[in-house]
């Protein structure tokens, strides 16, 4: 793969997220990371991404506030919910919302690299040439 994958991991919990874009980075992605919906919607201004990883449970914007937001500032990425609250209604909401797979914490990073793999496979195959 000539271009790395940007993805941008959207969770409230600091070491979560600092610890998750340090694994990702080791398998070969750009990361970056926002503690919140706000912060994500400021970093998505000014830089796109491919993938985004966001949580539900968040102050402030939750993920199911923020995806609407997310989905219109980078309409060319896609985005995973990854969560430690499972919630049969809050996944069918969030895919009918525009995300395109729902994971549970603590989700294998292989799990989580492969999914984000092909989130973005799935999305180059669509691009228009």
């Amino acid at each position: 793969m000539a271009d790395s994958i940007r993805v941008l991991i959207v969770d409230d919990e600091e070491r979560f997220r600092d610890t998750l874009a340090k694994l990702l980075g080791r398998h070969g992605f750009t990361v970056r990371t926002a503690g919140g919906g706000n912060e994500a919607l400021a970093l998505l201004a000014d830089a796109p991404c491919d993938v985004i990883v966001l949580d539900v449970k968040m102050p402030g914007l939750s993920g199911q506030e923020a995806l609407p937001l997310l989905r219109a500032a980078c309409p060319e990425a896609e985005v995973l919910v990854l969560t430690g609250h499972a919630s049969v209604d809050i996944a069918s909401a969030m895919i009918a919302g525009g995300a395109a797979d729902y994971l549970l914490k603590p989700c294998p990073t292989d799990e989580l690299e492969g999914a984000i793999r092909a989130v973005y496979d799935r999305r180059q195959a669509t691009k228009p040439r």
